[in-house]
């Protein structure tokens, strides 16, 4: 009769050791990392472009980023994408995938919808509500309701999204979000109240 499974060693380990193990040639370390972190990044992605085959690609190219890099890994002290191993993993993650947003809206000026799939996808009402002040809004419940805060997201200026998500969608830090957009603090915190001001005029009829 086998034994119960054993716990797998990575699960407690922060993402930085997580990532150097990766350098040292512990693919299993990297399956953790990509486990950990790609619902966030893809629900980044995908808040960000709107369409889920053109998320899926990104997060494919961000991931080929991580190993690529990671691979090889160094410190970088030029102001790119290199991680550092000194910098917090899910800053250098998130401004990977920053980066790849830029790249893709540059050579793709194209109008995007957001796709039926996401308007169903409720876990955007719940992360929002959760980690962005909303208040009240952590009680609904509705698809209408859902549909109404994704849309009011959609209609954020560019920058205040992109702050907005990746403090919903990636949980990172006002520090992290200005980091990772390449802007200094005072402005990444300004996107994100003005963002939560616009989402709450917009979103009233639901408080």
């Amino acid at each position: 009769m086998p034994g119960p499974a054993l716990p797998d060693p990575n699960v407690d380990e922060p993402d930085e050791a997580l990532m150097l193990r990766y350098a040292a040639g512990d693919i299993a370390a990297f399956d953790t990392l990509y486990a950990r972190r790609e619902l966030g990044v893809w629900r980044f992605l995908l808040r960000s472009v709107r369409i889920a085959a053109v998320a899926d690609d990104l997060l494919q190219d961000v991931w080929f980023a991580v190993a690529r890099q990671g691979g090889s890994l160094r410190a970088s002290t030029d102001g790119g994408t290199g991680y550092q191993p000194s910098a917090r993993f899910k800053t250098w993650l998130f401004t990977i995938a920053h980066h790849r947003l830029i790249d893709h809206f540059r050579s793709d000026r194209h109008d995007l919808r957001l796709d039926d799939d996401a308007k169903e996808d409720g876990t955007l009402l719940d992360t929002l509500a959760a980690d962005s002040g909303l208040g009240p809004l952590r009680q609904l419940q509705s698809r209408q309701q859902a549909e109404a805060l994704i849309e009011a997201v959609e209609q954020l200026p560019a920058e205040q999204r992109e702050a907005f998500l990746l403090q919903a969608e990636g949980g990172l830090s006002v520090e992290d979000i200005a980091r990772a957009t390449g802007v200094n603090f005072e402005t990444a915190k300004s996107r994100l109240r003005y963002a939560r001001q616009r989402l709450r005029q917009q979103l009233q009829e639901f408080a």
